[in-house]
């Protein structure tokens, strides 16, 4: 019988994968979880021959799927919107595998959807004769598929390294063709699902991968019966429930089309009632299906997280929040650390924490100093203190995770510790110590007592990274954007020598490590020898970028940055174009400061007065968010809000702004707060955007001058 998959048989070189599409397509009618498994299986070898036969793409370390769609290289290669799919793919194919009655026909179709998206996309870089084929639902509607189940390979029946063996004489000529092919772009065909059909196929599946139980713990349409609306009520998608029967988690989904903060202040109001209810907030998530947001609006700014929580994790994480305890000046175990320096590096992470709420640190120490000795201090304050159950120490060599792990094992003996690269037989232990490699493997393959996925993405709540850096983070960079935790960063590396871009990913500006106990100091204090060292410095943003001057060092960082898709690189940038490049994050950090600084201020100093920062659009007006985020943790979650016409419940959001004692002090704006907003306590307005009119400029400026 057709399938929407006969495409691929048409061409010997992707016989590898066709028989597993075509079968996954057979055999929906008879089993939705086989469907939705041998989708996945199509998947990986699919991949598996992507990598064997396109020599852009290194050869992994490993090959299983998870480890192939994690690389860098790989996702570089995909277009716009893709890789959610295949994150799709892999989280149905996981659950029909381990628990196969709880997928459903509409999960299954999606499932051959989404390969089918993936399959044309591969077809359109590597085939001979290309045509565009379309996803024709009524083919599944076919009622003659009454033969015997097909046979459908298995993954690890198809061996990569055959495939490396198949495709080696044409590796450059088929990297060559997907350049080639790929000039013209290619667009990923839209599924603009509805709502609901976001929640039973994405977001269902996510619950399920989580371990969550529909209509004992997850309970779809709750009702909620305070709302802004003319009916006065609403229903949140979904309310997740812990075992004493109340709220963990509320879910705002929106369709796959629109952006997740559409629904934020939805989320908000959901949660308020909830709370009125309860007597217990719960976590805000936000979700399209292919980006969740995680909001704990009592302390945290909101941010983005790989999926949604297990109950074991939320419950988990409501006693921390309630159990924990101030981290100023905390009491230090001698035994583990009795240095001046790494006391003060302690402080000053459970400072970072505390005190400026931000959940990134970075320590800088030379070697020989005792990085590891006050790691181990440190995760023996946090577990006292009550703000850490389960953490994750990663190196990059098994020699590294042993040595790690023995160094807790003698200076904490009473914790449980587990080296996942020896077995998964201890993974439940409180703290985990693996290489980037395992732990990536391990996050799909390892289960608890119950047959659910142990490592979800709220299981660890520190997460320490050895000798960490950009090349670290880039290469395994799914590790911490699939996990959420607290994480540290451990490393030698001097601080003025370290990337730029490894201080971005710990959220803090270049050259300002979290702690820095350097060799010279290091030396000072007798601890250490010294050694000859040349430093340089570039003038790259008054003087521009010239690549014969580089370092051949700077000359693969400059090809990395600023190669265009045509492989065209420029000899010089000059700092003007150079100072437009980095112009987003940077101005906007700047300008905030001087808000901060300058800006008028009430309650004797103590708080900025009402403020509106007039954003260029939406997506301007969220970069800010996200700046301010960044920059100010410590803050009211609430204290910085984004009112524009993406907004749900405007006018409720824009109430709370023009009460002198409610949050949002500051509402960054999109056209909504320009002219016609009265509200006295405005003090301070932030112009980011042009106004080509000046009767606009005065009706903006009048936004502030009224007496309160």
């Amino acid at each position: 019988m057709p399938t929407n998959f006969d495409f691929l048989k048409n061409e010997k070189q992707f016989e590898a994968f066709a028989e597993a599409a075509v079968s996954a397509e057979h055999v929906l009618s008879i089993s939705p979880s086989i469907s939705a498994s041998a989708s996945r299986t199509a998947l990986e070898i699919a991949v598996k021959w992507m990598y064997s036969a396109d020599d852009f793409l290194e050869k992994p370390y490993d090959d299983k799927l998870v480890t192939l769609i994690s690389g860098e290289d790989f996702k570089d290669l995909l277009p716009l919107g893709m890789i959610g799919k295949l994150d799709y793919l892999r989280r149905v194919g996981n659950i029909a595998t381990h628990n196969p009655k709880l997928i459903n026909k509409d999960q299954a179709i999606l499932a051959l959807k989404n390969l089918h998206s993936f399959l044309d996309f591969l077809a359109y870089c590597y085939s001979d004769e290309y045509k565009e084929i379309s996803f024709d639902d009524s083919l599944l509607e076919i009622e003659d598929r009454t033969v015997a189940e097909p046979h459908i390979p298995s993954a690890e029946e198809v061996d990569i390294e055959v495939l490396y063996a198949e495709n080696e004489a044409h590796r450059e000529e088929l990297r060559a063709k997907r350049e080639d092919q790929l000039k013209e772009g290619y667009t990923v065909k839209p599924m603009d699902m509805t709502e609901a059909q976001t929640r039973k196929a994405y977001i269902d599946t996510m619950l399920l991968d989580a371990g969550w139980q529909r209509g004992a713990d997850w309970v779809d349409e709750y009702p909620i019966d305070e709302m802004p609306n003319k009916s006065g009520f609403g229903f949140a998608d979904y309310v997740l429930l812990g075992d004493n029967g109340l709220p963990l988690a509320v879910i705002e989904a929106k369709r796959t089309s629109v952006n997740v903060e559409k629904g934020r202040q939805q989320a908000v109001l959901y949660a308020d009632f909830l709370e009125k209810k309860f007597a217990q907030r719960p976590i805000i998530y936000m979700t399209n299906g292919y980006e969740t947001r995680f909001w704990d609006d009592k302390h945290y700014p909101e941010r983005q997280v790989s999926g949604i929580y297990s109950k074991r994790d939320l419950e988990k994480y409501f006693n921390i929040i309630k159990d924990r305890v101030s981290l100023k000046g905390v009491s230090i175990s001698d035994e583990i650390s009795d240095r001046y320096y790494q006391k003060e590096a302690i402080q000053a992470i459970c400072d970072t924490f505390y005190e400026r709420n931000r959940r990134k640190a970075l320590l800088v120490m030379a070697t020989g100093s005792g990085k590891t000795r006050t790691v181990i201090s440190l995760a023996d304050v946090l577990i006292r203190y009550g703000w850490v159950k389960n953490l994750l120490f990663l190196a990059d060599r098994n020699a590294l995770v042993t040595q790690a792990k023995r160094a807790f094992h003698n200076l904490m003996p009473n914790l449980s510790l587990c080296n996942l690269t020896e077995g998964q037989e201890e993974a439940n232990a409180r703290a985990v110590f693996s290489t980037y490699q395992t732990m990536i493997n391990c996050i799909d393959t390892t289960r608890d007592d119950e047959g659910e996925r142990l490592f979800t993405p709220g299981h660890f709540d520190l997460i320490v990274i050895d000798e960490a850096h950009r090349s670290i983070y880039n290469k395994y960079q799914d590790i911490f954007t699939y996990f959420d935790a607290l994480l540290v960063g451990l490393t030698a590396t001097p601080k003025d020598d370290i990337d730029k871009n490894t201080y971005s990913i710990f959220d803090l500006e270049s050259g300002v490590p979290t702690y820095g106990y350097e060799l010279a100091q290091a030396v000072q204090d007798g601890y250490l020898v010294d050694f000859i060292s040349v430093e340089t410095t570039l003038k790259f943003m008054s003087e521009g970028i010239t690549y014969d001057e580089l370092s051949p060092e700077e000359q693969e960082e400059y090809e990395n940055t600023f190669t265009d898709e045509d492989g065209n690189l420029p000899v010089a940038i000059d700092s003007s174009a150079l100072n437009q490049w980095i112009f987003n994050s940077d101005t906007i950090r700047k300008a905030l400061n001087i808000l901060m600084t300058r800006g008028q201020r009430v309650e004797f100093g103590e708080k900025i007065g009402k403020t509106i920062i007039f954003a260029k659009n939406h997506n301007h007006a969220e970069k800010i968010l996200e700046v301010w985020n960044q920059e100010y943790p410590d803050y009211h979650p609430h204290y910085a809000r984004v009112i524009d016409n993406y907004t749900n419940y405007t006018q409720s959001l824009i109430d709370d702004f023009s009460e002198k004692n409610k949050m949002p002090q500051i509402a960054i704006s999109v056209d909504m707060l320009d002219t016609g907003i009265d509200i006295p306590e405005i003090l301070n307005l932030v112009f980011f955007k042009k106004v080509m009119s000046r009767a606009k400029f005065w009706q903006m400026i009048g936004r502030g001058t009224r007496l309160c």
